[in-house]
């Protein structure tokens, strides 16, 4: 296992402050702001530290209100809203500098039979292990490879990402607003299914918003770009092992108003839908 794996699954596991009051820190990095699904995935523990083990999340909704400093904890409030008979509802806030930096609300249910169906995972992507790792790219692509790119490449992370088109990492082409790429973690995720799916929420705010700038020839890293993600969806549909490579396609249907929209489906290599997420950004071209 990685240490940035083991350094994730260190974050996620919230220390009890008090009923329904939750502390959580970030890695020990050089990151300007706290990781938009570092902050995701830990609201969605502290939802979990207040539901029965018999229910489990089956879609979140979050909203970032101000970036995280990487230099303090972050408190997480839990609001019970509501215990049914089948579903449970938890409202989660982020607070630091006595300010929310992000709201969450979760649905949990027991697990019951019904209708099932999926669509398929896409025909004629790449197999993962005939494509490079970013650094496998930063070696064969060089100077080529924008600096602000080349430098989240070579950051030691909890997860290793193959994207199957690089166009867009290495000219300022304009393409359609889409791609696939193959993730997974940097070490094994215990089988728990509440751990599995706050890692899934961490792992998928990654690359979302970039999908968003394809279309335009550009890249979230450029200078004179600001991004951030500004609300984040996630439903989780099927439980699947995080011990092997994601599938995870993403497109982008909109981008107005300063705003990004993009759209990603997670599948196991295997062909199953394990979730599906969406989310809005701010794209805003800095004058």
């Amino acid at each position: 296992m990685s240490a940035a794996m083991q350094e994730l699954l260190a974050i996620l596991d919230l220390e009890k402050l008090e009923h329904n009051l939750y502390r959580g820190r970030s890695p020990k990095l050089d990151w300007q702001r706290v990781f938009g699904g570092q902050t995701i995935a830990q609201a969605l523990v502290a939802a979990q530290r207040t539901v029965a083990p018999d229910r489990h999340v089956h879609s979140l909704h979050g909203y970032f209100m101000r970036p995280g400093d990487t230099q303090v904890p972050i408190i997480y409030e839990v609001d019970r809203i509501r215990d049914g008979k089948s579903f449970t509802t938890r409202r989660v806030v982020a607070i630091q500098h006595g300010h929310a930096i992000f709201s969450l609300e979760a649905s949990f249910q027991l697990d019951e039979p019904g209708l099932e169906h999926q669509v398929p995972m896409p025909l004629g992507v790449p197999a993962p292990d005939t494509l490079g790792t970013q650094n496998d790219l930063i070696k064969e692509f060089g100077d080529t490879v924008p600096e602000g790119i080349r430098r989240y490449w070579e950051r030691d992370r909890p997860v290793e990402m193959k994207p199957v088109m690089l166009k867009h990492y290495t000219s300022r082409e304009k393409l359609d607003p889409e791609q696939n790429i193959w993730i997974r973690t940097t070490g094994p995720v215990p089988a728990d299914r509440a751990t599995q799916a706050a890692v899934l929420a961490y792992l998928s705010d990654m690359t979302l918003l970039d999908t968003s700038t394809f279309a335009h020839g550009r890249a979230v890293f450029d200078r004179d770009i600001q991004a951030a993600s500004l609300d984040h969806a996630m439903w989780f549909h099927r439980q699947h092992p995080l011990d092997g490579w994601l599938l995870y396609t993403q497109d982008s249907p909109s981008t107005i108003g300063a705003r990004g929209f993009t759209r990603g489906t997670l599948y196991g290599q295997d062909g199953t839908l394990i979730a599906s997420v969406a989310q809005e950004g701010l794209i805003r071209v800095k004058r």
